[in-house]
């Protein structure tokens, strides 16, 4: 089975978690944290970084690991390394997904997430 290893950034600010909306894709609409694949000598830290400027053309810091996620899709295996993160720039512009919201604790039950996504959220209420 094909392996991806992808970074995600759970960004936190002023209490509440920024998800993002897929706009592409088999899972097209579903909520996931962002982020993406790390490429050859990086770190995940500098991936998470190189990928939230592409995305979403913002500036991180990557504060903590939270956890690591393994998941068999139907035509992959991923292995997702989630950081808790915050923002060093407030302009945050969606480059590559149709919506964000910034979610509560409470309120990350509202919108469907990509299955690997659910365990981390699962962390994050258990904290």
């Amino acid at each position: 089975m094909k392996q991806i290893e992808v970074v995600a950034a759970i960004i936190q600010k002023e209490g509440r978690i920024f998800a993002t909306q897929r706009g592409y894709g088999d899972f097209k609409d579903w909520w996931e944290f962002p982020g993406g694949k790390m490429e050859a000598g990086e770190t995940p830290e500098e991936a998470l970084k190189r990928e939230i400027n592409e995305e979403l053309s913002t500036e991180i810091s990557v504060d903590k690991f939270l956890c690591t996620v393994e998941y068999d899709y139907p035509k992959f295996h991923l292995t997702m390394h989630c950081y808790l993160c915050s923002l060093l720039t407030e302009a945050l512009h969606l480059n590559e997904h149709e919506a964000a919201r910034w979610l509560s604790k409470d309120e990350l039950d509202s919108v469907k997430w990509l299955p690997a996504d659910l365990e981390v959220v699962s962390t994050i209420q258990q904290d």
